[in-house]
């Protein structure tokens, strides 16, 4: 269990903190998730990867923590975080106006919606892996994925034109 759990505690708790935004939250559903893990390892029946199955666990957890809030967060970009790379203080002012710009769109989106984009580009999970995750159709994530998209782009061209 130790080698499962240093396998593969990292991805659930990111998993939980960009859906939580909150450390404690994210380590309790880490708790809970390996907890479970321990308890029903049995359960898991090699239909999926166990990526897909833990982080399937874990959205459950995070679906209980927004339902006791009783309201629901969403993912905050971390404003602490400096890039290494950026030549000059323009670039480094551009590239926050563009995160904001981003954020304030992905505000915009519904929970449905920024989950998929979420798992898609954050956790880089296929469609199916995915749609085992929240529980609904691969057709279903590919409809949901295409409508955030587009609510993205025009939501961005609306920013960028203002």
């Amino acid at each position: 269990m130790n080698q499962f759990f240093q396998r593969h505690h990292r991805s659930v708790y990111t998993f939980a903190l960009r859906r939580l935004n909150e450390p404690a939250d994210a380590a309790d559903v880490l708790n809970d998730v390996m907890l479970q893990v321990w308890r029903g390892a049995d359960r898991f029946a090699g239909q999926s990867k166990v990526t897909t199955w833990l982080l399937g666990i874990a959205n459950h957890k995070i679906m209980d923590i927004y339902r006791k809030r009783k309201r629901h967060d969403h993912d905050e970009l971390d404003h602490s975080c400096e890039d290494q790379h950026a030549a000059n203080e323009g670039f480094d002012i551009s590239l926050a106006q563009d995160a904001a710009m981003v954020k304030h769109c992905m505000d915009k989106l519904s929970e449905a919606h920024r989950e998929v984009v979420h798992l898609t580009f954050f956790e880089d999970m296929s469609y199916p892996d995915i749609a085992k995750v929240v529980g609904c159709p691969p057709g279903t994530v590919k409809t949901r994925m295409m409508h955030a998209k587009k609510n993205l782009k025009r939501c961005l061209q609306a920013q960028q034109a203002a």
